[in-house]
């Protein structure tokens, strides 16, 4: 699909919209093929300013659209919908980007035979490399999911998925990057305690994750292999890892994302 092909609408800029928008212009895609919504008229001119599109109300943008990218709260959805779902043809492709949502919850908000897909995005976008999970609804034919994909494929890495395991995604990599953030985080005091300087620790740190990302991408090795590499008998490495594992780090991270998914399913059952 060339960029600009179709007319995209974002309808809900926030910051997971504009990381879409932003990821679409990077891409190619001509500005005069893009609209934006968004509640604030303050945000309307920094979103116009800055990138150039044509921000509209949202029935002006489910009008001149032929795909429907909706990022708004899930708390806002329903009422989205009421206002847009009877002006939705049914020949419109609907990309959800709320958290947690079915399609079905869209499915029953919209004229039957609207094709619908659930996406599921994280932050590194903003420097194109998010991991991007795709589900199809009940009426998304393949062509509508290769569509969606080209969209978000310059954004990152895509995957399709059953949507019986997008919760699952929500929890692991929609989540994921906070949780480096925070490994990162307490990497870096750790430093400090050390007696390094905050600057120097910090950099040791993030080229050490960048570095170990890319081989774990790259070589084909299992962690488990990777890790063991590095892990000599008696050394530094096993020491390290047995306080790790004194202190339950494994068991934590299970627990944190099992919290997470149910989190998500929550969301949905909040908001059905």
């Amino acid at each position: 699909m060339a960029p600009g092909a179709h007319t995209v609408a974002v309808i809900g800029t926030g910051k997971i919209g504009e990381l879409m928008l932003s990821g679409l212009l990077r891409a190619g895609w001509p500005a005069d093929r893009l609209l934006a919504t968004t509640r604030r008229q303050s945000r309307a001119e920094e979103i116009a300013t800055r990138y150039g599109v044509q921000v509209v109300d949202n029935l002006a943008a489910v009008a001149e659209a032929d795909v429907l990218a909706v990022s708004v709260k899930p708390q806002d959805a329903a009422a989205l919908l009421d206002e847009i779902g009877p002006k939705v043809p049914a020949d419109k492709l609907l990309i959800s980007l709320c958290a947690g949502l079915p399609t079905s919850f869209f499915a029953r908000r919209l004229p039957e035979g609207t094709p619908v897909i659930r996406v599921m995005t994280n932050t590194p976008a903003l420097v194109d490399q998010a991991m991007t999970a795709l589900s199809a609804g009940g009426h998304a034919t393949a062509a509508h999911l290769e569509l969606a994909e080209e969209m978000f494929r310059p954004l990152g890495a895509t995957i399709r998925v059953p949507e019986a395991q997008q919760d699952a995604v929500t929890a692991l990599s929609g989540s994921g990057p906070a949780y480096f953030y925070l490994l990162v985080e307490a990497m870096i005091d750790a430093g400090i305690l050390l007696g390094l300087p905050r600057q120097v620790a910090h950099d040791l740190i993030v080229q050490t994750a960048i570095g170990s990302a890319i081989m774990l991408r790259d070589s084909g090795e299992h962690p488990v292999k990777l890790r063991e590499a590095v892990t000599s008998p008696a050394g530094t490495t096993i020491s390290a890892i047995r306080e790790l594992e004194n202190h339950g780090v494994r068991a934590a991270l299970l627990a944190a994302l099992e919290a997470a998914r149910d989190r998500a399913r929550e969301i949905a059952a909040q908001h059905d």
